[in-house]
């Protein structure tokens, strides 16, 4: 019920700017600001569909679905007294227990993640799309060469993440109980997100980037909602510290 009825005295106990970095952190994870795949999206958007008009709507499609995922994981763990905060392994060892305990649970939990496999594949062929044409553009080779290079690569790089659990769960990178997936986690979550965000608002905005000029001509081109002229001086100066901000705090809750 606290999740669809927040309670404002947690929010000043825990901390204003730690609930603020905590969403903050979740809207660069989960839109993947940053990484580029707002980025390669927006490259395929028809000049008929303007920029922020299409933001917008993947805004409210994410947020309801975070709200219905919340509405069927949060009950879950209450239920079975499992923390919903305890990271990478609430979704590989936490709720494989939880639906072994639940009446048809196998059946929910092939389910469950089936529909994970899709998510994670809508983010890889996003961020792979990425570094596909960047290899395109960058070396002029062919899409069939460069999927062929960047897929080894990626097969090669995640080994890592999915031997984490099993041969190398031993090793615990970030100290004791953490694993190989909490690092990535950390490295893309605390750095690579707000970083990147950070340089595609500068480029954006400066003149020594894309200009301002230019990037409101793109984003306004097309039918849709407008961004305003008067909102270039947050874009320029506010914003880039707010996601300054972000990345410093994120240092200092996970190293306090």
């Amino acid at each position: 019920m606290l999740f669809i009825s927040p309670n404002l005295d947690n929010f000043v106990n825990n901390g204003i700017w730690t609930t603020v970095y905590a969403a903050m952190g979740q809207a660069f994870f989960t839109l993947s600001l940053g990484m580029g795949s707002m980025a390669i999206f927006g490259s395929y958007i028809s000049k008929e569909r303007s920029l922020l008009g299409e933001s917008i709507s993947i805004t409210v499609l994410d947020t309801f679905v975070a709200i219905t995922a919340g509405l069927i994981i949060f009950p879950a763990c209450f239920s079975f007294g499992v923390n919903p905060g305890s990271g990478p392994s609430l979704v590989f060892l936490t709720l494989p227990n939880i639906f072994n305990s639940m009446p048809l649970g196998q059946l929910w939990g092939v389910f469950f993640y089936i529909f994970m496999v899709f998510a994670a594949l809508s983010t890889v062929i996003a961020v792979f799309e990425n570094i596909i044409s960047f290899a395109i553009d960058l070396f002029g080779c062919s899409r069939k060469k460069s999927v062929l290079v960047n897929a080894i690569l990626v097969i090669i790089l995640s080994l890592p993440c999915a031997l984490g659990f099993n041969l190398w769960s031993g090793f615990a990178p970030m100290g004791e109980g953490s694993t190989i997936l909490d690092l990535e986690d950390f490295i893309v979550s605390n750095n690579i997100l707000p970083l990147g965000s950070l340089i595609y608002v500068l480029f954006c905005v400066s003149r020594y980037g894309w200009g301002w000029k230019n990037f409101i001509g793109e984003a306004n081109s097309g039918v849709g909602a407008k961004l305003p002229q008067k909102t270039r001086f947050y874009l320029t100066w506010i914003l880039p510290v707010l996601i300054f901000l972000v990345f410093i705090f994120g240092y200092i809750e996970k190293f306090s």
